[in-house]
This record gives structure tokens, sequence and C-alpha cells, in this order.
């Protein structure tokens, strides 16, 4: 009977070690696995507005025109003014455009900061392309500093192919700017609010 106990005990000892070992590996799993490949599935599939980044403009220009709409936002902890100086651009399909955003950094001090963006109405995220932007690195403003911050981008004549876009005549380009900590990431302040 003592033998049948310790086997059991045993068999216990090492399945609860199993267990553990599983769960501190799918804790580790999403929190350094799951958010590089959901951006990356955004990125490839402009799920959730994602605008898709490439290295040249479009050849084809269509005759339908598309409004893009700048829209701007900065985490209370940036101490920054951050803003479009265009409020839209009407352009073709497949038109390369360049818009810019002005920032200042009203600190005494410098300070970084990194853009997310993404557009609406989400579902035209994939066709709406970009070939340069001030948000693909990390920014960072001297005291005082004023800046104007370009963003070259097209919308993909594919886009006339989607059934589901037929109606998009506006997409609204959106950038919220947040405040960079010592090492590079978003500081928690920001992103709590």
């Amino acid at each position: 009977m003592r033998n049948t106990d310790e086997n059991m005990s045993h068999r216990n000892n090492r399945i609860a070690g199993i267990v553990t070992v599983f769960v501190f590996a799918m804790v580790a799993f999403s929190i350094f696995a799951v958010p590089p490949a959901y951006r990356l599935f955004c990125q490839v599939t402009g799920w959730g507005g994602t605008t898709q980044r490439v290295e040249t403009a479009n050849n084809v220009i269509l005759e339908r025109q598309i409004t893009v709409r700048f829209d701007s936002t900065t985490a209370p902890s940036l101490p920054w003014k951050f803003k479009p100086e265009q409020l839209s651009q009407t352009m073709k399909v497949g038109e390369a455009q360049l818009a810019f955003y002005r920032s200042e950094n009203l600190a005494s001090k410098a300070v970084s900061g990194q853009a997310n963006f993404n557009v609406s109405p989400a579902k035209a995220g994939r066709y709406f392309k970009k070939i340069e932007c001030f948000c693909f690195t990390e920014q960072t403003l001297q005291p005082g500093e004023v800046v104007s911050m370009p963003v070259s981008y097209f919308i993909d004549p594919a886009i006339d192919e989607d059934p589901n876009l037929d109606e998009v005549e506006t997409i609204t380009l959106s950038y919220t700017f947040f405040r960079l900590d010592e090492e590079g990431y978003p500081e928690l302040a920001s992103l709590e609010k």
C-alpha cells in the first residue's frame, strides 16, 4: 500500500511540474511571441486599418478620386503639440501624395516619441500604401524644437477591384504619438489613458 501511495504521489508531483512548465511557457509565449506575430499579421493583411508599407510608388493611376483626411492625437504623457498641416487631400487612386504633420516639443528637455497609425474605414487599410513615413522610426525633439514630418503614400489601384470598397470616397489617416522611455518603449502612462 505504501509503494502505491509513493508512486501516486510521485506521479502527481510530475504532472504538477509539467503543468507548471506548460503554464509558464504559455505566459512567455503570450508576452513575447503573440504581439510581434499580431503586428505582422495586421501589416500583411491591413487588419484593423493597418496601412501597408511599400518601397516604391505605383505606376497605375485611375480616374477614381478619394479624399484622405488627416487626424492626430498625442498621448497625455508626451509634451508635444502634434497636428496635420493639411486637413485633407483629394487625389486619384494610384497617385503618390506627400502630406506633413507638425510637431513641437513643449518640454524643457529632449523628448522621444513614436507614432502609431491606422486608417478608417478599417477595410481600406490593405490598400493604403506608405512609401515613407515619420511613423516608421522613433522621433526625438529638442526643447522647443518644431519639425515638419512627412508621409509619402498612395491608394493601391486594387481598391477598385474590391466590391466591398466601391462606396469609399474618404479615408481617414490617424496617428497617435506616444512618449518613449529611455529604452525606447512606450511609457506605461501613455498606454493607460
